[in-house]
């Protein structure tokens, strides 16, 4: 009969110390190795407060499940390998440690039976970590015999498609002392100080330079203690889907996979045999995607599979209770998909497919100036915004490296489609800004949520769609309602709208790029502060405050000319271009074009209380056209 589940409880010295032939793996759906230094901290005074307090009782790091593979020979780590790699970790930094305390012992009776312990600490760990023989290990450190020990391991091979430093582990184990390890180490570019090293290079160290290992009594009881009075339960299971399904329900001590992770497991444990190496390629291309448009704060994995759940829920009528309302309580990730809906990842070729699809559109669109504005405002309309993605996943195919591509045509096609449905969204977005309600409102996640089903369906036209946002906006709110919020409005938000309206409203182009701020035309500070505001015609500090964060007082300019100009007269920043300093004249922002445009033709101008009102009541009434214009 085969083998089903075998759970055993081992200290840490036997649970890693592996057969010849057998090594740990960490399969492709798992994590990077994420520890830090405050978990390493944790477990270091979880096991130094045990020696403390002289218990008896072993101390237990929680359950670690396996599944096995080929003959038991491949132990892939379902749950447990930040702890795994995290424990290898330290027993190199112990054994380091004691090689360096060998050398330097000095040779007499007095200190022979420490001597004898550390030997022996020694013995063990190179059995362990190297599975070297008895005969192969001397008794003193020794470099040339070593150093053929230590490149010998082999115990654990990462495979996780998230991890970039695959070999950091297998390097400090081979190293043969902390300055071999040091210099082998990856140094991550444009980071400072120990922020440039990895977390298996930082923890690696934090464990060495401990200043208690310098106590050779500590140094020995610690290692002792560590390798045989420290224990975790081994599961071992023969089923892939089996070891999954107890991660999900024990969910024990190490760090927690996330619902992404969970959800992939579930993927990898669905496909067949055959599928699962083309299933790693597809998911480590859809990591790469992904990990670029993240760091911009577009979209990340989790989220992802959360537009997913939103397109899914709609399309299969879940958005609506028995008596035909809507119903906008949402599930979580890890149950929709492997309890409400687990079709999806029973497919998971192509669901994976779907997913990197989705992630191309977002690079596609990510630049769209109306999209960056709406992004701006409320990260909710990335649900909705990717249902109506959609209509395009037929755009798409991948060619034979795995690749997506799409037609130009059909590119451009979408982009201009998708700049619609994006101001149509804008529109609702810029007045749940203005009022006094919360997205979770009526009029706006639940009409948002009626809408989706049009927005996902490709047989519904956009002038429907369009006319669905104008009936239900003129309905809801009326102009001199939006424009008297705009008037007292002191966000920075609708700076980006109101200068997106002004470019497109004038036919001027529009970058908005990623070094950017927001510029007070009249400087909210500044040793002219006083003289500015007698300039500007404005009596008091009261008045002052009114005034500096007005909508017309605000516009886009880039980071360099601004931080320059700082809080320079406005003849200056509208004219001057003094020494390095530049000022508007050399921005490419339409509407600090506009002023330099405007005041060309005055010898000394000035901002003044009057041209902030003019400059906020001209804003006000372009946004408001915006909003409940019908076209």
């Amino acid at each position: 009969m085969a083998k089903q589940i075998d759970p055993h409880l081992s200290n840490i010295g036997s649970y890693l110390e592996l057969e010849r032939d057998a090594k740990f793996i960490i399969p492709e759906y798992q994590r990077k190795y994420a520890w830090e230094i405050a978990n390493c901290d944790k477990l270091w005074s979880d096991i130094t407060d045990f020696i403390e307090n002289d218990n008896r009782d072993p101390y237990f790091f929680g359950t670690i499940i396996i599944n096995c593979t080929n003959d038991d020979k491949e132990l892939s780590l379902i749950d447990g390998q930040q702890r795994t790699t995290t424990f290898m970790l330290l027993l190199k930094a112990l054994l380091i440690k004691i090689n360096d305390t060998l050398k330097l012992m000095v040779d007499d009776a007095e200190s022979e039976q420490l001597r004898r312990a550390l030997r022996e600490r020694r013995r063990t760990l190179m059995k362990i970590l190297y599975k070297a023989d008895a005969e192969e290990i001397a008794d003193e450190p020794n470099d040339v015999s070593d150093a053929k020990i230590y490149n010998s391991f082999g115990n654990l091979v990462n495979q996780s498609n998230q991890e970039i430093y695959k070999d950091e582990l297998t390097n400090i184990m081979r190293a043969l002392n902390y300055e071999e390890a040091e210099q082998s180490a990856v140094k991550i570019p444009y980071k400072q100080k120990d922020n440039r090293y990895t977390n298996f290079f930082r923890n690696f160290k934090h464990f060495y330079f401990k200043d208690e290992l310098n106590k050779i009594d500590f140094l020995n009881k610690f290692t002792k203690t560590f390798l045989d009075e420290c224990q975790v339960i081994e599961i071992k299971s023969w089923k892939v889907e089996q070891a999954i399904t107890m991660f999900n329900s024990l969910n024990s001590d190490g760090m927690p996979l996330t619902d992404s992770d969970i959800i992939y497991s579930k993927m990898f444990a669905a496909a067949k045999e055959e599928e699962r190496k083309s299933l790693g390629e597809k998911w480590r291309y859809l990591v790469d995607i992904t990990s670029k448009l993240e760091s911009s704060k577009i979209v990340s994995i989790s989220a992802l599979l959360n537009q997913k759940m939103y397109l899914y829920r709609s399309i299969n009528g879940e958005t609506r209770n028995a008596s035909g309302n809507i119903d906008v309580t949402t599930p979580g990730l890890r149950r929709y998909y492997t309890d409400i809906n687990p079709t999806l990842i029973k497919k998971p070729l192509e669901f994976c497919d779907e997913l990197i699809i989705l992630t191309e559109i977002w690079n596609i669109v990510k630049d769209n100036n109306a999209v960056k504005v709406l992004l701006n405002f409320n990260d909710n309309s990335k649900l909705f915004l990717a249902s109506f993605f959609h209509r395009y996943d037929s755009y798409f195919s991948f060619d034979e490296m795995g690749k997506v591509k799409i037609e130009e045509d059909n590119k451009a096609t979408l982009i201009r489609n998708i700049e619609k449905v994006a101001e149509m969204m804008l529109r609702l977005f810029t007045i749940l800004a203005l009022v006094d309600a919360g997205y979770s409102s009526s009029n706006f996640k639940t009409f948002l949520f009626s809408e989706e089903i049009k927005l996902a369906d490709a047989n519904i036209s956009l002038e429907e769609i369009r006319e669905d946002f104008n009936t239900h906006i003129n309905k809801q709110w009326t102009k001199e309602e939006i424009r008297s919020k705009l008037y007292d409005y002191e966000k920075n938000d609708m700076v980006y709208l109101n200068e997106y309206l002004y470019a497109k409203n004038n036919n001027k182009p529009l970058v908005i790029s990623a070094d950017i701020d927001i510029e007070h035309i009249m400087p909210q500070s500044g040793k002219n502060i006083r003289t500015i505001q007698s300039d500007a015609n404005i009596a008091d500090d009261e008045m002052f405050a009114e005034y500096i964060n007005k909508l017309g007082n605000k516009i886009l300019l880039e980071y360099n000319i601004n931080r320059s100009i700082s809080n320079e007269w406005f003849r200056t920043k509208v004219s001057t271009k003094i020494s390095d300093k530049t000022g508007y004249i050399n921005s490419g922002y339409p509407l600090a074009q506009h002023l330099v445009e405007l005041y060309s033709g005055s010898v000394k101008p000035y901002w003044t209380k009057v041209d902030i009102e003019n400059a906020t009541n001209e804003a006000a009434d372009r946004i408001v056209e915006f909003i409940f214009s019908n076209d």
